[in-house]
């Protein structure tokens, strides 16, 4: 989980950094807003149309082989950024980015899906997503040194090295299963198979679920697992919840891409104070995801819904607040940070509502589907709002955002959430039992 994240701060690093280096880009090729939309969404491009191929990649090949080999031509095609000579090679290089990135985010959820018990797959999403949201936290500092000390090419070489690094640490320590590795004891495989310590026999005591309201406002049902690609496919739940995603991604694309543009130009923000300003929505999400996967796991039990649909009411009420945004650098600050914390408090339980809906085998291809429909929105929101910016204002964009937000909350009312199955404490084998006794229905 440590190894996992690391590596996405970096990832998330990579993608993140073209945000400071945006306006200097446009400058020196002489880009309009909606070419820089352009530039910024081509990643989202690239990412999204290898999701579900990365899928079927990652079912194929395992994740040692494609999540190594994603890694470091991520590194490599970010390093060459900084090295271009005109605006398509830019371009060029950012659609690469994207798609060697692709197998990056799918093999980060599958090895949780493979090395944690049902218990903590939320908490242990949370924090991978929290990590992110420590790319861009990270980024707008280390660019403001690297522009006030080089310039923006710098930016993409020197945020190439640490990839290289971890695609062979990773290449060197991690398997495909905990069953393959010298590493895991039987103790520790009995844990991640059942939930269950080897060490105590006994079923951890399952606390209650006391919200039984929310079930009926959530729409909780009872569902079989999907086991083929086929069903992921026939399945409205998946791509509910891959439409929710697609306004959830896009929005924190426009903020980590935009925003130090915004603060730059539109707030006259110092380069310092603006990378200050451009990290406090993802202190807030870093916060979110981590108390978002623990709230699903301990407090929720295991339900998704709920806190997706809170990220989608907060980000329509925070995206119209920033429209009447105060100048004051500390009132702002505080408005990003919580306009990251609740938006990020959902955000892990798109990942997540796939792990209860499909199969450990037939869960990269889900997630594909989601994933895809999350990128898709990184691809086109930007894009959007460079087109907004050249004719309308920056309050334009906000409440564009705000009206996404609420048709992220629409469609993911529409989606089933699955009842919850105590496998923690059930014998081996019973699931099974359950799935024949009980009558369930796709």
């Amino acid at each position: 989980m440590s190894l996992i994240f690391i590596v996405y701060t970096v990832e998330y690093a990579d993608r993140a950094n073209i945000g400071f280096a945006l306006p200097f880009i446009q400058k020196e090729y002489n880009l309009d807003n909606t070419q820089a939309g352009l530039l910024v969404s081509l990643f989202f491009a690239g990412y999204a149309i290898m999701q579900i191929p990365a899928g079927f990649l990652v079912n194929k090949f395992g994740v040692k082989i494609t999540y190594s080999l994603g890694i470091f031509l991520t590194a490599i095609c970010t390093g060459l950024m900084g090295m271009v000579n005109s605006a398509l090679h830019l371009k060029m290089l950012r659609t690469l980015v994207g798609i060697s990135e692709s197998t990056v985010v799918i093999g980060s959820t599958v090895t949780i899906n493979n090395w944690f018990p049902a218990k903590e797959k939320g908490t242990a999403t949370g924090i991978f997503l929290a990590s992110s949201n420590m790319g861009p936290l990270i980024v707008p500092l280390i660019s403001a040194w690297i522009l006030m000390n080089f310039d923006w090419r710098y930016i993409f070489i020197l945020f190439s090295i640490p990839g290289i690094l971890l695609a062979i640490i990773w290449a060197v320590m991690v398997c495909n299963h905990p069953e393959q590795s010298k590493f895991v004891s039987k103790e520790e495989l009995k844990y991640i198979k059942s939930g269950v310590s080897s060490l105590n026999n006994q079923a951890r005591e399952i606390k209650a679920f006391r919200f039984y309201w929310l079930d009926r406002v959530i729409r909780t049902r009872e569902v079989a697992d999907l086991t083929s690609s086929k069903q992921c496919f026939r399945c409205w739940d998946i791509y509910g919840a891959a439409l929710g995603y697609f306004f959830m991604v896009g929005t924190v694309g426009v903020l980590m891409s935009w925003l130090p543009k915004y603060l730059l130009q539109e707030k006259g923000f110092s380069v310092m104070h603006s990378a200050m300003l451009a990290a406090s929505p993802f202190v807030g999400t870093l916060i979110g995801n981590l108390l978002g996967g623990w709230l699903s796991d301990n407090v929720l039990g295991k339900r998704r819904k709920p806190l997706m649909m809170v990220s989608a009411i907060s980000t329509i009420v925070s995206m119209n607040l920033i429209i009447h945004a105060p100048e004051n650098q500390w009132l702002l600050t505080a408005l990003f940070f919580v306009t990251g914390l609740l938006l990020a408090l959902g955000y892990s339980a798109f990942s997540v509502y796939a792990m209860g809906r499909v199969n450990k085998a037939t869960y990269p291809i889900a997630y594909g589907i989601i994933n895809m429909g999350g990128q898709l929105g990184g691809m086109c929101l930007p894009f959007i709002v460079g087109m907004i910016l050249d004719h309308y204002s920056w309050n334009m964009v906000f409440f564009a955002l705000s009206v996404g937000a609420l048709l992220c909350l629409i469609f993911v009312v529409t989606i089933v959430e699955p009842r919850p199955r105590d496998a923690d404490a059930q014998p081996a084998g019973s699931a099974s039992e359950l799935h024949k006794d009980s009558g369930l229905r796709v």
